[in-house]
């Protein structure tokens, strides 16, 4: 190996620690700022969930704002690109939907913690960036508004609209109403995804 090349592994391997503390910090952010509300952590409570210093989450993010920026920006786009990738793959639209249902339900399991920060804390983001959250989530409504209408197609666009946003609020109720911040156990997680599937299709598959 050149030194060249090994300055290059070491660069690599030092951005990929970099990356990996990063995703930490925001993995630790999405439990706190659910558990506390935004006003109520500090950077020094980030910094402590991960073991480092307050001063040095500052090497990361320039303040706990720009911590929940990254947070729901992130999952905005994330639910954007993959639930336009599972759409695309569908065979039909009926299929289409079912992958659309089933991808929301995993989201909705998985991530508690960012839907109880979405629902509370959208407000702190800076005008900006509360704009681009708007601006995905849009988009994501879209991606189910094309499918329930290709699905259906005496149903207006307009309605499907308001089809989707309900359905998104079923799927989004059980961190809300349980109050959780972590995933649910295994055993639990598969009966909760079960009734919310059975109840998503129910409602959003058109009946004939």
């Amino acid at each position: 190996m050149t030194a060249t090349d090994a300055a290059a592994d070491t660069r690599t391997a030092r951005e990929r620690s970099k990356a990996e503390r990063r995703q930490q910090i925001l993995d630790a952010a999405a439990e706190l700022i659910a558990d506390r509300g935004l006003a109520g952590v500090r950077l020094e409570d980030l910094g402590k969930a991960v073991g480092i210093s307050g001063p040095a989450v500052y090497r990361h993010f320039a303040n706990k704002e720009a911590v929940l920026e990254e947070l729901l920006v992130g999952i905005s786009e994330y639910l954007l690109t993959h639930g336009s990738a599972v759409v695309e793959a569908a065979p039909t639209p009926q299929a289409a939907l079912e992958s659309l249902v089933d991808f929301h339900i995993d989201f909705s399991l998985t991530k508690p913690a960012l839907i109880r920060v979405q629902g509370r804390d959208l407000a702190s983001l800076d005008a900006d960036a509360r704009h681009t959250v708007r601006q995905l989530q849009r988009r994501y409504v879209e991606v189910w508004v094309r499918v329930l209408c290709d699905l259906d197609p005496e149903l207006s666009v307009e309605s499907a609209r308001i089809k989707a946003h309900a359905g998104f609020g079923a799927l989004n109720s059980t961190p809300h109403s349980s109050g959780r911040t972590t995933p649910l156990a295994a055993a639990q997680g598969e009966r909760t995804r079960g009734v919310l599937r059975q109840m998503a299709l129910a409602a959003l598959t058109p009946s004939r």
